[in-house]
C-alpha cells in the first residue's frame, strides 16, 4: 500500500479521453499515440456514439477492457461526461478520435506538473492541420484578460486536475461546440494555469469547432455567465468572425 501511494505521487496517473463516431478511419493511430507514449501510468478510456464503420471491432483488438463503451449519446460533452464517469486518473485530457498525441507529450506535462504544483490546469501548443495539410500551431498561455474574450489556449491534449471537476461540475450537454470553453471560463480569474511552450499534440482541422458557429456559440455562453453585456460580446463576435475568414483564407 505504501508503494502505491509513493508511485500515485511520483507518477499521477493521467486519463486520456477519446470521444468517437464512426471515425475507425483515423482512430487506430489515435489508440497507437496513447498507447505507446513514454510515461507509463496512463488509462485511455473512449466512448462511441454507437459507430456502424468498424470502430466497435477496432476497440475490441485494442481498447482495454473496462475502459470503452459504445452506446448513443446526446453529442460530444454528454460523451465526455461518460467518459469522466469512467475516468480513474489524477488528471484528465481530451483527445479527439482524429488527433494524436506526439511521443513524449503525457510525461512532459507531468513534469510541468511537478513543477507548478499550484497548477489546475496545463495547456501547451498544438499543431493544428488543415483539411488540405497546410499546418500551423495554435494554443497560447492562458490569461484571463484573454480568456474571457476567446478561447486563446489549446483545448486538445490539455491537461485538467480532477479537482477541477470537483469544484466546478461536468460539461454542460446542451452545448454542441464550445462546451470545453464554458467550463473553464466557470473556474474564472481564480483559475491557477501552466503552460509547456512545445506542441504536444496533432490536430486535424474541419471538426465542429472550425466552424464560425462556434463564435455564435460563444458569444452564448459568455452571455449567459454574465461575463459579458450582449453588446460587447456581439462585437468580440464580429472581430472574431473577421478574424476567422483572414486565417482561412491564408490557410486554405
Amino acid at each position: 500500500m505504501i508503494e502505491l501511494q509513493r508511485e500515485s505521487i511520483l507518477r499521477p496517473q493521467v486519463t486520456v479521453i477519446t470521444a468517437t463516431f464512426n471515425a475507425a478511419r483515423t482512430l487506430e493511430a489515435c489508440l497507437s499515440s496513447v498507447r505507446t507514449q513514454d510515461y507509463l501510468n496512463v488509462q485511455h478510456v473512449l466512448v462511441d456514439g454507437g459507430s456502424k464503420d468498424g470502430t466497435v471491432e477496432l476497440l475490441e483488438r485494442h481498447a482495454t477492457a473496462g475502459n470503452w463503451i459504445s452506446e448513443p449519446d446526446r453529442g460530444i460533452y454528454d460523451a465526455w461526461n461518460k467518459g469522466l464517469a469512467m475516468a480513474a486518473g489524477d488528471w484528465v485530457c481530451f483527445l479527439g478520435a482524429d488527433d494524436v498525441l506526439l511521443p513524449d507529450a503525457i510525461s512532459s506535462y507531468m513534469r510541468l506538473a511537478r513543477e507548478k504544483p499550484q497548477a489546475h490546469y496545463l495547456s501547451s501548443r498544438v499543431r493544428w492541420i488543415s483539411p488540405s495539410g497546410r499546418a500551423r500551431l495554435i494554443g497560447k498561455p492562458w490569461s484571463w484578460p484573454s480568456f474571457r474574450r476567446y478561447m486563446c489556449t489549446a483545448h486538445p491534449g490539455s491537461m485538467h486536475h480532477r479537482s477541477l471537476f470537483e469544484r466546478h461540475g461536468r460539461y454542460d450537454s446542451s452545448l454542441r461546440i464550445v462546451g470545453d470553453y464554458e467550463f473553464l471560463l466557470r473556474a474564472g480569474a481564480s483559475l491557477e494555469t501552466a503552460f509547456l511552450p512545445c506542441v504536444t499534440v496533432e490536430m486535424q482541422g474541419g471538426g465542429t469547432s472550425d466552424n464560425i458557429k462556434a463564435l455564435d456559440e460563444a458569444r452564448q455562453v459568455k452571455v449567459t455567465t454574465g461575463l459579458r453585456t450582449p453588446w460587447i460580446a456581439s462585437m468580440e463576435r464580429c472581430i472574431a468572425r473577421q478574424m476567422f475568414r483572414i486565417r482561412h483564407a491564408l490557410l486554405p
